[in-house]
């Protein structure tokens, strides 16, 4: 029962942060599961079954997420769909081929890209505000695919998301408004993860006693999170961003040269 009290705590926090930064929340809450309960007396967890509930972590957040986003106009069903599709395809033919490359060697790949995002984020949009409008935004559909394309297959290759770097080259290379990228990369990511969820069902990967916890707690945490970034002025959504992107990129660095 401590267990799972703890667990569904840790999916209060990283629900919050998912709905209020647009990101899956994976990059958060694996290390959590990986140490935090160790440092309450509890066996450490496999890495499967963090891997199992990192997803349904995600997957729940990201649907909570983006229709409390949605509410407020701030989810494109174009950019959904044109980088949704895109890296669902793209995503499932890196994990194919993760068998054939250096796993180290694309991790530093995708660290070094995580960094370059963590300094994209201050790349100001043209037409970024406080108060977007969805029905305006206008992107190119050759950027989005080949955006979506590239984080898709290298995060399919090293098992990552992608959706912390999804948000800053959105901003930057495709001049999207901020909060339209936080709310759009919420349903885009939901595609990517259902893809990983229906796997790791379907191949029993998954603990249902412990992912119980983390539906419950986070569904409402990701609302709570999406009603928090409303508030948030943009300026200091981009910061705490590029500090959670910075962060994944320094842990990702840190496995892929096993220190």
């Amino acid at each position: 029962m401590e267990l799972l009290f703890l667990v569904g705590s840790l999916g209060i926090l990283t629900g919050i942060f998912s709905g209020m930064l647009g990101i899956g929340g994976g990059i958060i809450m694996a290390p959590l599961l990986l140490y935090v309960p160790a440092w309450f007396g509890f066996p450490p967890m496999p890495m499967r079954d963090i891997a199992g509930l990192t997803i349904v972590q995600g997957l729940a957040a990201c649907l909570s997420g983006a229709l409390t986003h949605k509410k407020f106009q701030f989810v494109s069903n174009q950019l959904t769909a044109w980088m949704g599709i895109t890296i669902f395809v793209t995503a499932l033919a890196g994990g194919a081929a993760a068998s054939y490359v250096a796993n180290n060697i694309l991790l530093a790949t995708f660290a070094l890209m995580a960094l370059v995002a963590a300094f994209l984020i201050f790349i100001p949009t043209k037409t970024d505000s406080e108060n977007p409008t969805v029905s305006t935004v206008s992107f190119s559909r050759l950027k989005a695919v080949s955006v979506s394309g590239t984080v898709g297959i290298l995060g399919g290759l090293v098992g990552q998301g992608g959706s912390f770097i999804l948000i800053p080259l959105m901003t930057s290379f495709m001049q999207v408004p901020t909060r339209i990228a936080i709310g759009s990369n919420l349903a885009i990511v939901f595609l990517s993860s259902l893809a990983a969820f229906i796997g790791k069902a379907l191949t029993g990967q998954i603990v249902w006693s412990l992912a119980t916890p983390i539906i419950l707690t986070v569904i409402p945490a990701a609302h709570l999170g999406g009603l928090i970034s409303r508030k948030v002025p943009v300026a200091r959504l981009r910061l705490l961003l590029a500090c959670c992107i910075a962060t994944a990129a320094v842990r990702m660095g840190i496995t892929a040269t096993g220190f």
